[in-house]
């Protein structure tokens, strides 16, 4: 789970539109997602959202009898495009953090995942105290950035735009260490492109910066809030949670 940024970024163009159930006269919700955070959220090589987010996205917009369209935005921008009104809602793994809900409103959590440290396989870094000195990556504007700056000072932050540009630097062994979420990072080393890495250590979630868990962002006052945070709700209780949950995860990622 990440936490936005406090600059604008141009909004990104892929975006398709989702019908669900009985669509009453009202507006389009139009949400924003990422979609570079696998398995969260991907953007496909034929413009498509896929991944745990966009799931859950059709799936609450399928509860509320909504019509919906997802677009996709840069990480960066995220918080002042949603002010913008440039779309309604922001569904991309973004922590419920103080700071920001001094800027947004959020519903309830529909996840709570922790973070994580990852190394190289042939790493002598063995614990959390070789880290002194290294340089860690990180996405720029993360939860994870904040806690490595507060958590691990004596090592060299090296922030990057997106998730996908801190592996590529590890892979070709230009940084020594990556902090992320514990299920992007667990993910990721099993497949074929983390294959050069291994998790170190997942990490003990620090409450003011990581937050209580990933919500779903509106404009302050927005009514919507309240309408995903029902649906969030009837969701985890017809099974339609777990039947999402299950296809990416094998445990349940709403957390306690």
């Amino acid at each position: 789970m990440r936490i936005a940024p406090h600059f604008l970024a141009a909004a990104s163009i892929a975006a398709f539109a989702l019908f669900a159930g009985s669509v009453s006269a009202q507006e389009k919700i139009v949400i924003a997602s990422e979609g570079a955070y696998p398995p969260f959220n991907s953007l496909e090589t034929d413009g498509t959202l896929t991944g745990f987010d966009i799931d859950i996205a059709k799936a609450l917009c399928e509860e509320m009898k909504a019509e919906c369209e997802l677009v996709t935005n840069d990480w960066d921008g995220m918080i002042p495009a949603l002010q913008a009104k440039k779309f309604d809602a922001i569904i991309a793994s973004m922590s419920i953090t103080p700071e920001r809900l001094q800027q947004v409103d959020f519903s309830k959590k529909y996840y709570n995942t922790g973070p994580a440290i990852a190394v190289p396989k042939d790493t002598d870094i063995t614990d959390l105290e070789g880290l002194k000195g290294k340089t860690l990556g990180a996405q720029t504007s993360t939860t994870h950035a904040n806690y490595a700056e507060k958590h691990m000072p004596d090592s060299d932050l090296k922030l990057y735009p997106t998730a996908d540009e801190y592996k590529l630097d590890i892979q070709n062994g230009r940084i020594d260490a990556v902090i992320d979420d514990v299920v992007v990072l667990s993910e990721w080393v099993k497949s074929e492109d983390g294959a050069c890495c291994k998790i170190l250590t997942p990490l003990t979630p620090d409450v003011e910066i990581n937050g209580e868990g990933a919500g779903i962002a509106v404009r302050k006052g927005d009514p919507l809030a309240d309408k995903f945070t029902a649906a969030i709700a009837a969701i985890r209780e017809n099974g339609k949670y777990k039947e999402i949950n299950d296809k990416y995860f094998d445990f349940d990622v709403y957390g306690d």
